[in-house]
């Protein structure tokens, strides 16, 4: 069974300012805030917060200016609340009197808006014969079109085998009318131009 006591915070006390640190949650059993996600757990909330002196902004986000870490915890507690630490880059650093549940709601909302907004782009890719007829090249201009209205990138390879190699102005004339076709279905523009490779030619396009 393990006995640890309960005392009145004092600036001037080393020993509990040591303590606050080591019994953790213990000493702020009387939080009924829930656990945060795991990538939110570092976020330092009452007595895991280290700093001695804190510069506090109440609840209706007044300045209450810099006080003693005690009696930044205290004042929160007094008012049914929790001390949040919301930056780190400032010394002293800068704590907000919240309820700590609603703050990590706040930040969970903000991250989730933030996904939704953000459009991750792929590289897709369209692979062209060099024996490829018209028809087929519009049938793969729809494809590239399909892929570019999803707001992804579309790489394009025409591949060169045996004989084929020496022919490459032929090639090039089968993607730049592919790439003319795209541009009839949907404006494009070109990230990389069109490039001799070794295995053929490559070029890379985009909506604009």
């Amino acid at each position: 069974m393990v006995l640890f006591s309960v005392f009145t915070p004092h600036p001037n006390n080393k020993t509990e300012y040591i303590c606050r640190i080591i019994l953790g949650r213990h000493l702020d059993a009387s939080s009924t805030s829930p656990l945060p996600p795991k990538h939110l757990e570092k976020i330092p909330v009452n007595n895991f917060i280290k700093a001695k002196e804190v510069r506090v902004i109440a609840e209706d986000g007044s300045q209450m200016g810099i006080m003693n870490i005690f009696e930044a915890i205290e004042l929160a507690k007094s008012r049914g609340l929790d001390l949040v630490q919301v930056t780190e880059k400032v010394e002293p650093p800068i704590c907000k009197i919240t309820n700590y549940g609603k703050y990590l709601y706040s930040l969970q909302k903000k991250e989730r808006k933030i996904k939704v907004n953000t459009k991750i782009t792929k590289l897709k890719e369209i692979q062209l014969g060099f024996n490829i007829s018209p028809h087929d090249i519009e049938v793969k201009a729809t494809q590239a079109e399909k892929f570019l209205k999803g707001g992804d990138k579309v790489k394009v390879a025409l591949t060169l085998r045996g004989r084929e190699k020496a022919m490459g102005d032929i090639a090039k004339k089968k993607v730049e009318f592919f790439f003319q076709e795209v541009n009839k279905l949907i404006p494009i523009k070109t990230e990389r131009e069109l490039k001799r490779e070794p295995k053929g030619f490559t070029m890379i396009i985009s909506k604009q």
